[in-house]
């Protein structure tokens, strides 16, 4: 196991270990618009070929808003285009709560502790549109089913 400690931006630090392949990312403080850019170029150096698995633990994250949600989802985005991925971990109060209202819950795998996110085990990860995949129909590459029938009706023309 390898750590690494840095200082993010004002209101924000994040400390780096390698475990089996793994990158913890540990975030503690403001995860918000000052820590955005900073934070941002951190994961760009983080996530290259061959070291693209991160657990984000978010344990210690006193607020989130939108620019620190934002480096969440640039991080996903680049950890998937490199055959990795991005797993939220322990989240805090503060940010499931931003999580949650924003239905970005919905597209990141999140596992209670650091341990559970590392291995994946326990949470199925997201689908095609962001929900858990269940089963063969929420399966990628399969057709959305559209609507539901019921819910449409045609208006009337005069």
């Amino acid at each position: 196991m390898q750590n690494s400690g840095s200082r993010g931006s004002p209101g924000l630090d994040m400390s780096t270990r390698a475990a089996d392949g793994v990158i913890v990312a540990e975030l503690a403080g403001e995860l918000g618009v000052a820590s955005a850019p900073v934070l941002r170029e951190q994961f760009q150096g983080l996530l290259r070929p061959g070291s693209s698995r991160v657990v984000i633990d978010l344990s210690r994250v006193s607020s989130c808003d939108t620019s620190g949600l934002a480096v969440l989802i640039g991080a996903g985005r680049r950890a998937r285009l490199l055959g990795g991925f991005v797993h939220l971990a322990a989240v805090s109060p503060e940010a499931a709560r931003v999580l949650q209202v924003t239905g970005l819950h919905r597209h990141f795998p999140v596992f209670p502790t650091v341990a559970a996110a590392a291995t994946g085990a326990g949470v199925p990860p997201p689908g095609p549109a962001g929900e858990a995949v269940t089963g063969t129909a929420s399966a990628p590459g399969a057709p959305h089913p559209g609507p539901a029938a019921a819910s449409w009706r045609p208006s009337a023309v005069a």
